[in-house]
């Protein structure tokens, strides 16, 4: 079996996940952890609001409503995951249940979702985790903030400071099919990506490898122009891709005209040096293939490369 796809059974490693935010991302950790055959536990805003799984525990959470509980809920618990983002008050967790987390007596990884908007800005030239954080963006200042916080708090913390998630219901052949991609066009600038399935693979290598303090990029290797990306996307639907329009010149909310203000490319090195990751999806060619047929219905296989791509 593929390093990338092993399993923490073949690695002899178990026990219990909870997780702090059971989003996107973190219910496809949870997915691969419940076939290695860890139990799972996690937190929600509103229970009674989300689709039931009998094998996860739903609890809720927010900084108005900690844990009720945090003794039970927490018992036994091996490992934590926390996908929360920082508020303007600080990080939710962090300031509700550090005591909770530190009491626990079998706890062995905490896992912080961090963003390599921590970087800001580097002109596109690539950066490695050793280069300084000079977030450009008040939610990259909040995130950094929330690492330093989490580094200091005397817990087994790694960071894992993620590039723009896509994955099955979150992509641009979605946004293709939707009606809702564009293209964007800033001269100059790329974007970092990384598919959610290869997130999970980093965390699960981390979880068998656990080095508190240790921080890590989370990216594919191919740093690319969002326009280009859509256009591959379209290529593959086998429709026109939209006009391009000048960033300069184009109608964006001030949030949508935030993720153009940084351009990088982030060095994924750590995570296959260190970690033994090998990326099911090095590239969005790779990834885009494989959500072809999950976002069109089709069952039978996957589309080949076509002439020019």
């Amino acid at each position: 079996m593929a390093e990338g796809t092993r399993t923490m059974r073949d690695e002899g490693v178990s026990g219990t996940l909870f997780c702090f935010g059971l989003g996107y991302t973190a219910r496809v950790l949870a997915e691969r952890a419940l076939a290695a055959g860890f139990a799972v536990r996690g937190t929600v805003r509103d229970p009674a609001r989300e689709q039931e799984d009998p094998r996860i525990p739903l609890l809720p959470f927010a900084r108005h409503r900690p844990l009720a509980d945090p003794a039970t809920a927490l018992a036994d618990v091996t490992h934590v995951l926390v996908s929360i983002p920082p508020e303007e008050a600080g990080d939710p967790v962090l300031d509700r249940h550090l005591f909770d987390l530190l009491a626990l007596p079998r706890l062995r990884w905490l896992g912080y979702l961090s963003t390599t908007a921590v970087y800001g800005d580097s002109g596109g030239a690539w950066l490695d985790e050793d280069a300084p954080p000079r977030p450009s963006l008040e939610r990259g200042r909040r995130r950094l903030a929330a690492e330093e916080a989490w580094l200091q708090s005397g817990l087994p913390v790694q960071i894992f400071r993620l590039a723009g998630i896509y994955g099955p219901g979150r992509n641009p052949l979605r946004k293709l099919l939707d009606g809702r991609a564009r293209r964007i066009v800033k001269p100059g600038h790329v974007f970092c990506r990384i598919h959610v399935e290869d997130i999970a693979g980093v965390l699960l290598a981390s979880m068998r490898r656990p080095r508190p303090g240790a921080i890590y990029n989370v990216c594919d290797d191919e740093p690319a122009p969002p326009q280009e990306v859509i256009a591959f996307a379209a290529h593959l639907l086998g429709v026109p891709p939209p006009p391009e329009e000048d960033f300069a010149t184009a109608e964006l909310s001030p949030m949508a005209r935030s993720f153009y203000a940084d351009s990088r490319r982030v060095a994924n090195r750590s995570i296959k040096r260190e970690l033994g990751v090998a990326l099911a999806y090095p590239t969005y060619r790779e990834g885009l293939r494989a959500l072809l047929p999950v976002e069109t219905g089709t069952v039978d296989g996957r589309p080949g490369r076509r002439p020019g791509w």
